[in-house]
């Protein structure tokens, strides 16, 4: 059995076979299904560059920086990586001069409040160490001040020298319990017998010699000294109340009208 193939004339004269032009068209269909598999695939690979999703191993092809209109908006919440410019709101940067001063401003005030308290504790320390201290060297001393007791001693010590008197000494000393103040001074006839009244007592009470007065202890502390001969001493001790000054009192008179005084005044300390 034979097969016939059919045959046809072309332009020109040329004779084609049938089966040949159908392969030809079958070739040029796959050709193009091919091309248009590819083309397909190049558009998938270009919207997975596009996405981020790459084929494993697929080279990273550049992109185009974006313009101006395509740049990404910030995520909310995400604070952008630059540094602020400090000049933008006005505020000096840490490294300008400005901010250096402010700086030391700040430490300096610092400094003053904590030193200026400081001081003035330093200081009130040294003044009541040096006040104790000049207060223990009165307490020793045996020299007489050659001044007037101030009118807050004359009323504590119950000692009102009078108007007049003139070559005015004292000399105070205090203790936990007891302190004392030695005092004298001249005065005329009429300001001894002032004096004495201002005390609570008089002239009339005084006694002939020094040992009914000021106690030769007492007269020790300040160097007074009661047996020079040529003077005559009349001497009492009075006390207004229980729990007022104690009064020790001489009289010299060898000078009959400019009598020379002298006073020790005690005071006693009551405990709880």
């Amino acid at each position: 059995m034979s097969t016939s193939s059919s045959t046809h004339t072309g332009p020109g004269g040329r004779r084609y076979d049938r089966e040949s032009a159908d392969e030809q068209l079958a070739d040029r269909e796959r050709a193009d299904h091919e091309r248009a598999d590819h083309e397909h695939e190049e558009h998938e690979r270009a919207d997975q560059d596009a996405t981020g999703d790459r084929a494993p191993g697929a080279a990273e092809e550049p992109m185009d920086p974006p313009t101006p209109d395509e740049t990404p908006d910030e995520t909310p919440g995400e604070t952008p990586d630059q540094t602020p410019d400090p000049a933008a709101d006005g505020t000096p940067g840490r490294d300008s001069p400005q901010w250096l001063r402010r700086r030391l401003i700040t430490l300096l005030v610092v400094v003053l409040l904590i030193a200026i308290p400081a001081g003035y504790l330093v200081m009130s320390a040294f003044v009541s160490r040096d006040s104790g201290r000049v207060k223990a060297r009165e307490a020793t001393l045996t020299g007489l001040d050659w001044h007037w007791p101030s009118r807050v001693q004359q009323r504590i010590y119950d000692v009102d020298i009078p108007n007049g008197a003139s070559h005015v000494a004292f000399y105070e000393q205090n203790s936990w319990k007891v302190s004392s103040l030695h005092a004298q001074f001249h005065i005329g006839n009429q300001g001894l017998e002032s004096f004495l009244k201002s005390v609570g007592t008089s002239r009339s009470e005084l006694k002939r010699g020094w040992t009914h007065g000021v106690a030769k202890e007492q007269a020790d502390k300040v160097g007074w000294n009661f047996q020079t001969p040529g003077h005559r001493y009349w001497s009492l001790v009075h006390q207004r109340s229980k729990g007022t000054p104690e009064l020790e009192i001489t009289v010299d008179t060898a000078s009959p009208k400019w009598p020379r005084v002298y006073v020790v005044s005690t005071v006693k300390f009551r405990g709880p």
